[in-house]
């Protein structure tokens, strides 16, 4: 598992791209709006955004906002997709 900051500011845009594993991001301050070609939408404070391994996305910030990417396993390794399933 691997842990990045990330801090963009206001009309920062991150480019289109893949991950080679699964990738939760997790907004700690302002809001970011994302887009998987499929769905877009906006993750704020304390929201998590999952992106599973291959998904095409991109993200921009309207303001100043903060997040961690958190990176859980290896490139290479098979991993299953992210899934959030209701405890019964």
């Amino acid at each position: 598992m691997r842990v990045v900051g990330l801090r963009l500011k206001p009309g920062q845009t991150v480019p289109e791209h893949r991950n080679a594993i699964p990738v939760a991001l997790i907004v700690t301050g302002g809001r970011l709006q994302f887009d998987d070609g499929a769905q877009s939408g906006e993750v704020g404070v304390g929201e998590m955004l999952l992106i599973n391994p291959g998904e095409r996305h991109t993200y921009r910030a309207d303001v100043a906002t903060s997040a961690y990417l958190v990176f859980a396993g290896l490139p290479g390794v098979r991993s299953r997709t992210w899934t959030l399933r209701r405890k019964k």
